[in-house]
């Protein structure tokens, strides 16, 4: 049995910002509550929705977020991030748009998913120049974080991209990203493969204290790992 999906992250995995959303997520909740946020609970709420992610950094912090607070911050967070995205514009990591050119000529199909809302992540795209769906699209599939019951670790996201490009069975998927949640959801999903790249926040020894099955030095890495086990379709 081949990989017919390779499903990713974006932001750390396939598009290097310079951290930017984990600085305006901090940002946006150190001004609301006048507290810090240390690094280790920043990165807890790595990968996963960023509507979650300010209600449980308010938790954490003592502040019981209650839902119009939360969507208060969430908006002044992704209206800050797009300004941000415009003035310092993200690319897509070397070597990644040539992999993912190659995967879905050698006939896999390539969804990204996200922690993201669907108007964050389409800015993103449209920024790095990466089109979405149709017979001359760059990307077969795009699942974000308002689209699904529950963001990652949940396998929700990797489930919609399954669903979007047809591919029914997780034997079939890889499943790739730059933080414990990216692992955490293909462990969930049942993935074939569960791959952690190093073009994120997290070092090899951060990202091998969770499950997975390969660690890769970038997404670029990929179709010469599939290659070599025989995994590509013929």
């Amino acid at each position: 049995m081949t990989i017919r999906l390779v499903s990713l992250d974006m932001a750390g995995t396939t598009i290097a910002e310079a951290g930017t959303v984990y600085a305006v997520l901090r940002s946006t909740v150190e001004e609301a509550t006048g507290k810090a946020i240390g690094n280790e609970l920043l990165s807890k709420w790595g990968g996963t929705s960023k509507h979650a992610a300010i209600g449980g950094l308010l938790d954490a912090l003592g502040e019981a977020p209650d839902a119009a607070r939360q969507d208060a911050l969430f908006e002044a967070f992704r209206s800050t991030l797009r300004a941000r995205y415009l003035a310092d514009k993200p690319t897509i990591i070397p070597g990644v748009r040539e992999a993912v050119a190659s995967l879905r000529a050698s006939g896999v199909k390539v969804a990204l998913q996200t922690g993201y809302s669907r108007d964050v992540a389409e800015l993103l795209l449209e920024i790095v120049g990466w089109t979405v769906g149709g017979p001359d699209a760059d990307i077969d599939a795009l699942t974000t974080s308002d689209e699904v019951p529950a963001s990652r670790p949940a396998p929700y996201l990797i489930f919609h991209g399954m669903e979007a490009t047809g591919v029914t069975s997780v034997a079939e998927v890889l499943v790739a990203g730059d933080t414990a949640n990216d692992l955490g959801a293909g462990v969930a999903a049942g993935a074939r493969y569960v791959v952690g790249v190093l073009t994120g926040a997290y070092t090899a020894e951060q990202l091998g204290r969770y499950r997975h099955t390969h660690l890769l030095g970038s997404v670029a890495d990929i179709p010469a790992l599939l290659a070599a086990a025989g995994d590509l379709p013929a």
